[in-house]
């Protein structure tokens, strides 16, 4: 037994198994793209309910919305300052002077208390992050659709529909 062999039957197969739910090619690649979207959004620990909540509305696959989002999370706290000075030039707000590991530590240590410190700062990144996020989410769609496409297994077609 090789090392692929094993990798592909504990790892890859399963992967897919989970992915392949009965559910179309676009609805991956649509849940990618907005798990991805969602996984950038500037409210530290908010992603997964958020996620949670569009796979259900709009009858997304949960594993891929969820695997994109946690393999955004450090992209999450990238922006996070970026998205909070976006925010304060939209709505000519005071700066902020923090950095994004005083952030993420404020909220760690006492979340309501960042919640108060934050809000304004927070609520403008959001607004930034709302006009930004269909563009970002068209943008990955249409990137990752092709390059989906090419993977070398294939997703089951999806159940037919009685009428």
């Amino acid at each position: 037994m090789t090392f692929k062999g094993f990798g592909q039957r504990r790892f890859v197969k399963p992967i897919i198994d989970l992915l392949n739910q009965g559910i179309s090619l676009q609805k991956i690649v649509l849940s990618i793209a907005i798990g991805a979207t969602l996984g950038v959004i500037p409210v530290p620990g908010a992603t997964t309910i958020l996620c949670a909540i569009a796979a259900m509305l709009f009858r997304l696959n949960h594993p891929a919305i969820q695997l994109a989002n946690f393999l955004v999370y450090p992209l999450q706290i990238i922006l996070l300052i970026p998205f909070y000075r976006a925010g304060e030039f939209v709505f000519n707000a005071e700066p902020l002077s923090l950095s994004a590991s005083q952030v993420v530590g404020m909220i760690k240590e006492d979340v309501w208390a960042a919640i108060k410190f934050l809000g304004d700062t927070t609520l403008h990144a959001v607004v930034v992050w709302c006009i930004l996020a269909p563009i970002l989410a068209a943008i990955l769609y249409y990137l990752l659709l092709p390059l989906v496409k090419r993977l070398p297994f294939k997703l089951a077609d999806p159940p037919m529909k009685s009428s």
